[in-house]
Parts: structure tokens; C-alpha cells; sequence
């Protein structure tokens, strides 16, 4: 019955159902690379610090994003594959550990769907070529980099050189802006928050973002061209002074609480790639 239903299905909507499935699958791993990649970085500068200094390695065990296993943190349970399942083997287990019945965040499950509803929808818009499977490795590493930087204000150099390499590669033959557009743009991206940075901190004394900020808009840039930088600065700005205010309203967070960028500048990169020439135009018009 499933066969012939899926035969029946436009060959798009059977790739969008097809690399949804896979996105699932993909989120699974970015929950790892999400838990461990600032971890990683941590150790490494620990064993820096103890090399430099003369003491014993604080970690000498590896840890990455393969080794080990994942276990429950509270009891030390292995995951098993069939607690492994995106989302099912959440709902299946009724999000909590089957060795020592601790909650397990639903932020698993939730950041498993995103992905594979974003992979489908990158895929039923651009399709499965260059472009779409182009999109949807954008896809992921910003959603890698919006929650680390969540959770620990940090934007990894790993994927946000990655991401403006693989723009400028992406766009070698013009997939979403020419080559030149492309490295005006990475260029423009890094320059632009760079400035606000200094003349910021000149004025107030504090800074007012990180130098990963400035990486991640040149990666947009690379990816999308110097034409979009105006549009994702003013996304990403509306939605976090719009959440920000939200959020000293409702008492979570202080006025001087800083506030990561790098999930604002990524939920407004990921609505440029798909909306972002008619989002110009409509901008150029208002002015």
C-alpha cells in the first residue's frame, strides 16, 4: 500500500518526502555535534594550556564527535539504536531514560524535526540538484550554529569558515549569486558588523558582539552576495530586538544580559536564500 502511494507521488514531492526522512536522520546527528563540538573545543584548550604550562593533560581519553558512545549523563545508559530513532524512539520512550527514568529534553526531538522539515522544504523548492543540495547543507550548519550559540555564545571557527568556503565554492557557477557578487559579499558581511563592533565599542565601552558574528555574516554573504547583506542585517536585527524586548518583559533576562546574535543572523540567512530577491525588491522600494 505504501509502494503504491509513494509511486503514485510527483517526482518532487517523492524527493522532498525521500530527503525529509534523511534530514530526520541528519538532526540526529547534529544533536551530537551540537552537545559536543563546544566540549571538543574546551578540551583542546585545556590540554593547550597544561602542555604550555608543564602539567598533566587534563584529557587524555577521546572525545569527539564518534567516540563515545552517547550515554545517558545522569546514569551512564549507552544509547542503543533503537533509542536512536529521530523523534519515535523519543515519543516511544516517552522522553525519559530507560536506564534511570531522568527527563530527556524534548529539544532532541525538536531539533530532529526542524531539520527534516527544513531539508524538505529546501527540496521542494529548489529541487535535488545543485542548488537544493546545496541549500541543504546550509541548512544544517545553521542549525549547528544556532544552537551552540545558544547555549553557549560562542559560533564555532569549524563551521562558520566552513559555511563561507563552501558559499564562494557553491557559487562558482553562479548557483545563487556570482563569484564576484559572492566574495564582495564575504568581504562586505565581515567589514560590516566589524565596524558597528568598534564604533559601538568606542561610544559605549562594552562590545557589543562576538568576532563569530562577523564570520557568520561573511559566510552569508558568500553564499548569497553583497546584495542580500542589507536584508539580513535589517531580519536579523528586527527579530532579536523583537525577542530581546519580549524577553525583558517577561523577566528572563536583565538589560545588560547579553544576548547571542548568531541565531538571528542565521534565521534571517535562512529565509534570504529562499525569499531573499523579492524581500530586496519590496526593501528598495520602500526607500
Amino acid at each position: 500500500m505504501l509502494q503504491e502511494i509513494l509511486f503514485k507521488l510527483p517526482g518532487n514531492s517523492l524527493s522532498t518526502i525521500i530527503f525529509g526522512i534523511f534530514g530526520l536522520l541528519i538532526g540526529s546527528f547534529l544533536n551530537v555535534v551540537i552537545h559536543r563540538l563546544p566540549k571538543m573545543m574546551q578540551h583542546e584548550v585545556e590540554n593547550f594550556v597544561a602542555h604550555e604550562t608543564g602539567k598533566e593533560l587534563p584529557h587524555t581519553s577521546p572525545y569527539n564527535l564518534m567516540v563515545p558512545r552517547s550515554a545517558c549523563p545522569h546514569c551512564g545508559h549507552q544509547i542503543g539504536a533503537l533509542e536512536n530513532i529521530p523523534v519515535v524512539s523519543y515519543l516511544a520512550i516517552r522522553g525519559k531514560c530507560r536506564g534511570c527514568q531522568a527527563a530527556i529534553s524534548i529539544r532532541y526531538p525538536l531539533v530532529e524535526l526542524a531539520t527534516g522539515l527544513l531539508t524538505a522544504g529546501f527540496i521542494w523548492h529548489f529541487g535535488s540538484g545543485v542548488a537544493g543540495l546545496s541549500a541543504v547543507v546550509f541548512g544544517f550548519i545553521l542549525i549547528a550554529l544556532t544552537m551552540i550559540d545558544a547555549d553557549t555564545q560562542l559560533l564555532p571557527d569549524d563551521l562558520t569558515l566552513s559555511l563561507m568556503w563552501l558559499g564562494l565554492l557553491v557559487n562558482i557557477n553562479g548557483t545563487f549569486t556570482s563569484l564576484s557578487s559572492a566574495v564582495i559579499g564575504a568581504a562586505a558581511g565581515y567589514l560590516a558588523l566589524w565596524s558597528i563592533y568598534w564604533v559601538f565599542k568606542l561610544i559605549t565601552g562594552k562590545e557589543g558582539m562576538g568576532y563569530g558574528d562577523f564570520k557568520l555574516l561573511a559566510a552569508l554573504g558568500a553564499w548569497m552576495g553583497w546584495s542580500m547583506l542589507p536584508v539580513i542585517i535589517l531580519l536579523s536585527s528586527i527579530v532579536g530586538a523583537v525577542v530581546g524586548l519580549a524577553m525583558i518583559g517577561l523577566a528572563k533576562l536583565g538589560k545588560d544580559t547579553p544576548l547571542p546574535f548568531g541565531p538571528y543572523l542565521a534565521g534571517a540567512g535562512l529565509i534570504a536564500l529562499v525569499w531573499g530577491p523579492e524581500l530586496s525588491q519590496r526593501y528598495l522600494g520602500y526607500l
